[in-house]
C-alpha cells in the first residue's frame, strides 16, 4: 500500500509518500510560503536526490493540486492507495486512528476553538483531498491517540465533573506520533524490551511537551485539554492560571477572540524574549546579553527539567530521558542545560558525545549514567502510515 502523509502548516505543505511494503520513502518534498508572491518548491526523489523550484501558488488548494500532478507525472508516476494525517483535536470521541468521513470532519470543526491554530488548516486539506482524490480512502491520526492509557487520576481536571461529561474537557495529550516514534525506538536503541521500560520523552520545537511513558504506553503528558498547554510554546503561551487570563481580558477590554489570537501568536518564547519564537535567535540574542533573551531560554530548561522530575515521581524511578523535536535533537546548549544538576536523579551526560555535531540516533549519557539520555529523530510520518495501514486492513 502506498500512503501520502501531508503535513500542513498554515503557509507550508511538507508530504511525503511512503510504500509500506517495506516501509519506502517513494518521494517526499514541501512547499513554502503559499499564499506569497512566489513559493519555494523542493522534492526529493527515491534516491535522495534535490530539486527546487518557484511558482505562484495562491492557497493550500493549488499547492494540493501541484503536489498530486507531480507525483503523477514524475519519471515514475506514482500513485497514491490512501492519505494519512496528523490530525490534532476531534475531543472526547475521536482519541485514535479513523476514516475521515462528514462526522470526523464535524467533530473537528466542533474543536476549532481548542485548537485554532491546527484544526482548520486540517480540516480544509481533508476537505480538499477528498475532492481531488475520490474514492481514495483517508485517516485521520488523532495526537491524542497514544495517550489514551493516561489513568484518570492523571487525567481529571478539578472542576465540576459534568464539564467532563458535557463536553470532554479532561487531559487528552498531544504529539502522540511523536511519543508513539519515540516509545518504539528507544527499547531498539537499547536493545531492552519496552516492559518495564520508564521513559520520559521530551519533544521538543516549536511546540513542545514532555510524555511519561511506562511499559511502552504513555501514563501522563505535560499537554492538556488543548495544544495551548503544557510547557511554553514558540509562540504560544503554554501552562496558564486562568484568573490571569480572565483578569487582563477585563483590564484591557479583550474578547475571547483576541485573548486567543494574543495567547497562541504572541506568548511563549516570543513574548518572553521580545526577539522571535525561533530558539536559535533566541540563543543568540541571549549570548549577547539580552536578558529577555536569555530568560526564555532559562524558562524553556527549567520547564523541561520540573517535568522531568514530576514524571520520574509518577513512575516511581527512571530509566531513560529522550530529546526529540527541531530543539531537542539539535541544540546542545537546551540538552546540557536540562542535564545539569541532574545527577541525584542518575543522569550524568557525556558532554562531549552531546556536543558532537554528527546527527542521527545516538546514546549521549555517560557510560556510567544511571539513566540512559538519547537524541532520537522522530518520525510522525512513518507512525501515521503505519496507523493508516491499520485501520484500513
Amino acid at each position: 500500500m502506498k500512503v501520502l502523509v501531508p503535513n500542513l502548516g498554515s503557509t507550508s505543505l511538507k508530504y511525503q509518500l511512503l510504500d509500506m511494503d517495506g516501509e519506502r520513502v517513494l518521494a517526499r518534498g514541501k512547499i513554502e510560503r503559499i499564499g506569497g508572491a512566489q513559493a519555494a518548491i523542493t522534492t526529493w526523489d527515491v534516491d535522495g536526490k534535490s530539486s527546487q523550484a518557484a511558482a505562484a501558488i495562491a492557497d493550500h488548494r493549488a499547492a494540493i493540486a501541484l503536489l498530486i500532478g507531480h507525483l503523477r507525472s514524475g519519471a515514475q508516476p506514482a500513485g497514491i492507495d490512501a492519505v494519512g494525517f496528523k490530525a490534532v483535536h476531534g475531543g472526547p470521541r475521536y482519541r485514535g486512528s479513523f476514516v475521515v468521513d462528514d462526522a470526523l470532519l464535524a467533530a473537528m470543526k466542533e474543536f476549532v476553538p481548542v485548537a485554532p491554530v491546527h484544526n482548520p488548516v486540517y480540516i480544509q486539506a481533508m476537505e480538499i483531498f477528498r475532492e481531488v482524490l475520490p474514492g481514495v480512502p483517508m485517516v485521520a491520526v488523532f495526537e491524542p491517540g497514544f495517550h489514551v492509557t493516561i489513568p484518570d487520576r492523571a487525567a481529571a481536571y478539578g472542576i465540576p465533573y459534568e464539564w467532563t461529561e458535557k463536553y470532554g474537557i479532561r487531559r487528552y495529550g498531544f504529539h502522540g506520533s511523536s511519543h508513539r516514534y519515540i516509545s518504539q525506538r528507544v527499547p531498539q536503541m537499547l536493545e531492552r524490551p519496552a516492559a518495564g521500560l520508564r521513559l520520559v520523552s521530551c519533544h521538543l520545537g516549536g511546540s513542545s511537551s514532555i510524555c511519561a511513558i511506562r511499559d511502552g504506553k504513555s501514563v501522563d503528558s505535560s499537554f492538556g485539554f488543548s495544544a495551548q498547554s503544557g510547557m511554553e510554546h514558540a509562540a504560544r503561551s503554554g501552562e496558564l492560571d486562568p484568573f490571569a487570563v480572565l483578569y487582563v481580558m477585563e483590564k484591557e477590554k479583550l474578547t475571547a477572540a483576541e485573548v486567543s489570537e494574543i495567547l497562541c501568536k504572541k506568548s511563549g518564547l516570543l513574548g518572553i524574549s521580545g526577539v522571535s519564537s525561533d530558539l536559535r535567535d533566541i540563543e543568540e540574542a541571549a549570548e549577547k546579553r539580552n536578558p529577555r533573551a536569555a530568560l526564555a531560554v532559562d524558562v524553556l530548561v527549567y520547564e523541561v527539567k520540573k517535568y522531568i522530575g514530576a514524571f520520574a515521581a509518577a513512575m516511581g524511578g527512571l530509566d531513560v530521558v529522550a530529546f526529540a523535536g527541531g530543539i531537542g535533537e539539535n541544540s546542545w546548549r537546551v540538552r546540557e542545560a536540562v542535564c545539569r544538576e541532574m545527577e541525584f536523579l542518575g543522569i550524568f551526560l557525556d558532554e562531549g558525545k552531546n556536543r558532537q555535531p554528527t546527527g542521527g540516533d545516538r546514546v549521549i549519557s555517560h557510560s556510567e549514567s544511571d539513566v540512559a539520555v538519547l537524541v532520537v529523530y522522530t518520525n510522525e510520518e512513518i507512525i501515521v502510515a503505519r496507523e493508516t495501514v491499520r485501520v484500513l486492513t
